[in-house]
């Protein structure tokens, strides 16, 4: 049974038709510009010789950093920006992603390649029947209006493009017209204050003190709500226009 899929940066001679690599459990795959038969040639002059290894394991698995001078990223595209970085040097570290994309710097390039891990296993169930519930770390209603809001501005951040800025005040109102025909500059700017408290960012009206406003608020929202996963690319529908159900 294979655990992982390889595939190699695209090159204008095999774009169509990328070739894969599968690993088993115990498997390991050799990656750069020179490589013995069965590993992965990056034909790059800014690629090492020996770039790097892949190593399968059950469920996970991990990356080797070979080169001497140059830190590799591997980016979850599906995490909004969540990312780990492998020293020069490092050897098996650990890459927890299922869909997973070790960034390649190269002379000037950025050389993507793509990895495809094992579905990862999750228990089911309760944590426990005995005793009071533990109490939510984060308390948020995806049918309020506020919610709405903070999927607004988390939006171009969970499509794929994890470092776009966020988007302003006004494109937020348009964005959420569909769904809230009245929202106004107003109603956005007093849903974001709500957030800041609700979500602790800020304290409350009876218990802050004076000084000056949280700076760069929504990027604190956006950051922790992506962070903690309390918006999801699947949550994105609360901005289309409803079906006999309004936001409250």
């Amino acid at each position: 049974m294979y655990s992982i899929i390889v595939v190699p940066p695209p090159t204008t001679e095999d774009e169509p038709a990328r070739t894969q690599y599968r690993l088993a459990p115990g498997e390991r795959l050799v990656f750069g510009r020179s490589v013995p038969e069965g590993g992965l040639r990056i034909g790059h002059d800014g690629v090492s010789r020996r770039a790097g290894e892949i190593a399968a394991h059950g469920t996970f698995w991990t990356l080797s950093n070979l080169c001497a001078h140059q830190t590799y990223v591997v980016e979850n595209p599906e995490g909004a920006g969540e990312h780990i970085k492998v020293a020069p040097g490092r050897l098996d570290a650990p890459v927890p992603f299922e869909f997973s994309r070790i960034v390649l710097p190269a002379a000037g390039d950025l050389l993507p390649v793509e990895v495809w891990a094992p579905r990862h296993d999750y228990l089911r169930g309760e944590d426990g029947t005995d005793g009071e519930p533990t109490a939510p770390a984060f308390s948020v209603d995806r049918t309020k209006r506020y919610f709405a809001v903070l999927a607004a501005l988390c939006e171009p951040r969970l499509r794929g493009a994890p470092h776009a800025p966020l988007p302003t005040m006004d494109q937020v109102v348009e964005r959420l017209r569909p769904s809230w025909p009245a929202a106004s500059r107003t109603s956005v700017q007093w849903n974001i204050d709500y957030l800041a408290v609700k979500l602790r960012l800020k304290p409350g009206p009876e218990t802050a003190e004076p000084g000056p406003r949280l700076n760069g608020k929504k990027e604190s929202l956006v950051s922790l709500a992506l962070r903690f996963d309390l918006v999801r690319e699947d949550d994105l529908v609360v901005l289309a226009a409803p079906s006999g159900r309004a936001l409250r």
